[in-house]
């Protein structure tokens, strides 16, 4: 057996590598820098911990959180693997014990803080050291145009240039924009990196958004149908994390607060109260939680709108962890445009407000679509959309139908033009609702043909019908602090009646939320091994999720393993722990099964499911897309192809489209009718490559996806030849 595979199981507990994962281990192993940008939840950290394994020496690992670095070396700990970190927290005494034992070479992985990188006593650590791997975590740091600057990561370079022997290198984010990614690559130094971007979706993770008139309101009945549920509650503000806490209290919540006003001791306290399950809730600032490794946070809930889309994401990606079902929920009021363009203009001098206004506009336009909520972020971060419903937001489960409002938006743009395109919001809705205010009798708008014109509907009708225009692309706002509204290419083909607009809103029913077809876990038995680790946690010391996972859990409860040797079939059991902890776990199954007269699974069947798991994650290790291109050259169609491997069009299509990129024989005609060819690039030209749905909605009904997605290929392809 593969050794990696063979410490995956045996140290980790799982019988198989997630994707991506194995190409990056085997990078690092082959002696090639790395950079893996992968979402919240996807296993970076096996990514480098298992070459650290396999590796002599001791692998430095530079974390940005004292907290982050605590989880991952009690997590090490807890499976045997001996690991420290080093950083503020410590004593003298501690410092010094952990420098002696590493320079014994007892460690096989030492988790640093990018600070020490400025102090002379680190340097004479390395010295002594063997060290075959460097690790960057959060790698967006180093980034100015990343969410979460560090001026220390700037040095990481600097230092690795003074080691006697320079080893790999290997940085790890979960978020970043294509500048970003070539901010890291080049502050690094990374030498002809191995680049693998697995993608930004987190599929497990439900996304809402909510404008509801009592935010306050909202929280506490939405926090009281999940009361078995550990959440986080983002604030803007230290003044509304007080105000949200208290409130919790007062309704019998459990709930800690977190923000930058507190001291160390207390914000220490409360994060390790919520990382301990004392308590349910954390309200935050977003002070909080970068690296915070809690694996069964369920939901993720902002009663404020973040300023950029990178920190919502960042935020919103830390439910869900262990790849089960969580819930993100954005609260959105025109009160939080306020308080973050504030925040903006306190932001300092060297500040690129410009840049930090363009990026607040795009969190507004995701609060107001009605679009996909997933493929909006998907498509901010790079990835081209599907056109498809995600089955898995509050946008593609709404129930309610679309309201066609052309004549209202043309309306609106006829007031925009008329106005000389040269006001925002506030004043285009006075106008069309016939105010009276003295600024707009000045400028005489109330002579306007489009005056009055929307009187019967409501201030907030016309600001949201704006705001959801502005989402979608129909109008176009210039100025940062003060933006103005104006017209586009969009704007006049709504205008001359050449398109349509709809909209929904109001959602009141929802669809099902999918369920896994798989066995479904017995939540009894799950609520007896909860409390079960809860106990061992405490006697440990260490977190609950760091015994096991919840997912580690709900897999107890579908195997129910009554043997040592069924419950290392469990996912997430290794030997380590099993030896630990697992017969305590056995025994509480024992006991569930003969209160309720079940029969054990046989160890074969168990067996033989963990079989039919691995094969379903086994496929994508080896080439998938050559494997796509071997079936559609046999002779089979797209549909018959997403038919046997149980993969959707738009990845069945995104494969044959890497084959093309690569130089492989495809019939491009098969995808794109020469008589469709030229209308499609034509609105490429028109719309850019960044978004398909525009371009969709320019063309002939019967032109689809697909031969989009081809066009745009050959057309970024001659693109590419002229330059």
């Amino acid at each position: 057996m593969d050794k990696t595979l063979n410490i995956l199981k045996e140290y980790f507990g799982y019988s198989s590598f997630r994707t991506g994962q194995k190409q990056i281990i085997d990078k690092i192993l082959e002696g090639q820098d790395v950079l893996g940008i992968m979402p919240t939840g996807a296993g970076k950290s096996l990514c480098f911990q298992i070459p650290a394994l396999t590796l002599d020496g001791t692998t430095i690992v530079i974390s940005p959180l004292i907290s982050l670095m605590k989880d991952q070396v009690d997590a090490l700990c807890e499976m045997g693997i001996k690991a420290a970190f080093i950083n503020s927290s410590l004593s003298q005494l501690e410092y010094k014990k952990i420098v002696d034992a590493a320079k014994l070479g007892e460690y096989k992985l030492i988790y640093i803080a990018p600070e020490r990188l400025e102090t002379d006593s680190f340097y004479e650590l390395t010295a002594s050291l063997s060290i075959p791997l460097i690790v960057v975590d959060e790698a967006h740091c180093v980034s100015e145009w990343g969410h979460d600057f560090r001026p220390s990561y700037t040095r990481i370079a600097e230092m690795i240039g003074k080691l006697p022997k320079r080893p790999v290198v290997s940085a790890f984010t979960a978020t970043a924009t294509p500048k970003v990614k070539e901010d890291i690559e080049k502050l690094l130094n990374l030498k002809e990196p191995y680049v693998l971007i697995t993608g930004f979706d987190r599929e497990n993770l439900y996304l809402e958004v909510r404008k509801p008139s009592e935010k306050l309101e909202f929280l506490l009945d939405y926090i009281k149908k999940h009361t078995d549920s550990p959440g986080v509650v983002y604030c803007a503000t230290r003044k509304t994390v007080e105000m949200v806490c208290e409130r919790l209290g007062k309704n019998g919540i459990l709930a800690a607060r977190y923000h930058a006003g507190l001291s160390d001791e207390e914000r220490t306290a409360s994060q390790e109260a919520f990382l301990n399950d004392k308590v349910q809730i954390i309200v935050a600032t977003n002070a909080f939680g970068m690296g915070i490794d809690k694996s069964n946070t369920r939901f993720v809930l902002h009663y404020n709108m973040p300023k950029t889309i990178e920190n919502y994401y960042q935020e919103a990606g830390r439910a869900g962890r262990d790849g089960e079902r969580a819930e993100c929920v954005l609260l959105y009021s025109a009160a939080d445009v306020v308080t973050n363009k504030l925040l903006i203009e306190n932001a300092g001098e060297n500040a690129d407000k410009s840049n930090d206004y363009k990026k607040l506009q795009e969190m507004v336009d995701y609060c107001n679509t009605d679009s996909c909520l997933r493929s909006y972020i998907l498509s901010y971060f790079g990835e081209e959309e599907s056109g498809e419903s995600c089955d898995n937001c509050i946008n593609c489960l709404s129930t309610i139908e679309s309201t066609n409002i052309t004549t209202e938006a043309q309306k609106i743009l006829s007031c925009i033009r008329r106005m000389g395109e040269r006001f925002g919001s506030g004043m285009v809705t006075d106008v069309l609702r016939g105010s009276k205010n003295k600024k707009l009798l000045e400028f005489r708008f109330n002579e306007l043909p489009t005056y009055g014109l929307m009187k019967e509907y409501s201030e907030d009708t016309i600001k949201e019908l704006i705001a959801y225009m502005l989402a979608e692309g129909y109008i176009a706002v210039k100025g940062d602090k003060y933006p103005v509204l104006s017209l586009n290419a969009r704007s006049y083909s709504l205008l001359k009646g050449a398109e349509e607009l709809y909209i929904k809103r109001h959602i009141v029913k929802e669809k099902e939320k999918p369920q896994k077809p798989e066995r479904e876990v017995n939540q009894m038995l799950f609520s007896i091994l909860r409390d079960l680790r809860k106990e061992i946690a405490d006697e440990h010391k260490v977190p609950p999720f760091i015994v096991f996972s919840d997912a580690t859990l709900s897999d107890m409860c579908r195997k129910l393993p009554t043997t040592h040797e069924t419950m290392l079939l469990v996912s997430g059991v290794g030997k380590a722990k099993l030896e630990s902890y697992g017969q305590k776990f056995i025994e509480k199954i024992k006991n569930y099964l003969v209160e309720n007269n079940i029969e054990a699974p046989e160890y074969e069947a168990i067996k033989q499911e963990v079989r039919q798991e691995k094969k379903k994650v086994s496929e994508p290790q080896k080439d998938t897309r050559l494997i796509t291109y071997e079936l559609y050259t046999s002779g089979k169609s797209v549909e018959e192809i997403c038919k046997e491997r149980g993969l959707s069009q738009v990845t069945i299509e995104g494969h044959l489209i890497d084959c093309l990129d690569k130089g492989m024989e495809l019939d491009y005609t098969c995808f794109v009718p020469q008589k469709f060819e030229n209308e499609i690039k034509k609105a490429i030209e028109t719309y850019g490559t960044e978004r398909l749905k525009p371009i969709k909605e320019a063309l002939s009904p019967e032109i689809t996806y697909t031969m989009i997605r081809f066009a745009m290929w050959k057309y970024k392809e001659s693109k590419s030849d002229d330059v």
